[in-house]
């Protein structure tokens, strides 16, 4: 009698079918996880940069506070010191790099770029020292719901004004003070923020669309309110 094999067992394990079906599976969750995660950390370096314009903001008025006038732009990327030359600005600069030092804040924003800031003129005097009728002349515009270029605030009206310039970095300045790209024609907004003399900003909401009036932009402007500055200096009695 002829002996009875036992039937050959089922081999387990995937074809390579099966294995590039399940990592394709793969790679499409982990793809739809990495676009929230890197928006989230996008909008997480965007809070950061504002948070730290704004403690700059509350050290300039701060510094008024204490000394009576503003500080003059940093004397190089390197050193954050303001550039002053006797009572006023070196070379009557009034934009630049942030005084990060002379202010004990942050230099660069979330991107690695260094702070822009610019000053009115009549408010870097120490020896005249600003008043309430000393002349501003920064003006900040923005995008109407219509696309329209409006005016953010009265004209000639800022005493200063801070900017970062975003995650493209376009116009800015790297922690060595190296000039990045400037900014390409269509990005009109963000191009008027690079070729400004220090009187003239535009501040608005980020969009990626290359359709969208001023074009693509991230900047990050924040200015001084005459108004709360004033404040501050009448309650520390150094105005009127």
């Amino acid at each position: 009698m002829t002996a009875m094999h036992a039937p050959r067992a089922r081999l387990e394990g995937f074809t390579l079918v099966e294995v590039a079906v399940v990592l394709i599976v793969v790679g499409l969750l982990i793809g739809g996880l990495i676009s929230p995660i890197s928006t989230q950390l996008e909008q997480r370096r965007i809070a950061d940069t504002r948070r730290a314009m704004e403690e700059a903001r509350e050290a300039l008025m701060g510094f008024a506070v204490l000394n009576g006038y503003l500080p003059c732009p940093a004397a190089s990327a390197a050193s954050g010191l303001e550039d002053r030359a006797g009572d006023d600005c070196t070379g009557g600069r009034r934009i630049g790099f942030l005084p990060w030092a002379t202010l004990g804040v942050n230099r660069l924003d979330s991107w690695g770029h260094l702070y822009l800031y610019s000053v009115s003129p009549g408010f870097t005097d120490s020896a005249t020292r600003f008043r309430l009728n000393t002349p501003r002349d920064i003006t900040i515009a923005t995008r109407d719901a219509a696309g329209n270029l409006v005016a953010a605030t009265a004209p000639g009206d800022i005493p200063a004004v801070l900017l970062s310039s975003g995650r493209n970095g376009y116009g800015g300045f790297s922690e060595l003070g190296i000039r990045t790209a400037p900014a390409p024609a269509n990005h009109a907004d963000e191009r008027a923020n690079t070729i400004t003399d220090g009187s003239a900003f535009v501040g608005r909401d980020a969009s990626d669309n290359p359709a969208t009036p001023g074009g693509p932009y991230d900047d990050i402007v924040l200015w001084l309110s005459p108004n709360i500055l004033f404040n501050r200096m009448v309650a520390a009695q150094r105005l009127p």
